[in-house]
């Protein structure tokens, strides 16, 4: 279960949402989920990129490849709103719901009638700032990304 600081940050995120003219719970959850998701795969790819440093090889089963370096979170985040929710809408959520795109595969069963909804930039920005503060590496959301490793393999 999620207290303290973490679930104040997400009740702050579920009020932006709710402001924002996205009301159904449903819905806000998948928005959530789906930009967890992306910072996560960031988080990843970032740990990859140290161990193939460290040991001065090449990323093995890379998440990003280098032409898709925009795509990660550590880098859409921080640029202007327009760009950002164009990289995000048309890129990002696109690559997350293609993200092991074997046809067929619970993956692509499960995402194929995922959408992007968040209506404008200015909301996009808002929990994308909020939700770059929440620490992704909390226990109860690292047993999540066991999920995201399996699923990239």
């Amino acid at each position: 279960m999620i207290t303290g600081t973490i679930k104040n940050k997400i009740d702050q995120i579920w009020n932006t949402f709710w402001s924002g003219g996205v009301s159904n719970p449903v819905s806000v959850i998948e928005q959530i989920t789906y930009l967890l998701y992306a910072k996560r795969l960031d988080e990843l790819h970032t740990a990859k990129e140290k161990q193939s440093n460290l040991l001065g090889e090449s990323i093995h089963s890379p998440i990003f490849e280098p032409q898709q370096s925009e795509l990660r979170w550590s880098r859409f985040k921080d640029f202007d709103l327009e760009r950002n929710f164009s990289v995000f809408r048309d890129q990002v959520f696109p690559f997350i719901k293609s993200l092991n795109g074997r046809a067929g595969s619970a993956y692509t069963r499960f995402m194929k009638d995922s959408v992007f909804i968040i209506p404008n930039l200015a909301l996009l920005d808002e929990v994308t700032s909020m939700i770059d503060a929440i620490p992704i590496l909390d226990n109860a959301i690292k047993r999540s990304s066991l999920t995201i490793n399996r699923v990239h393999q």
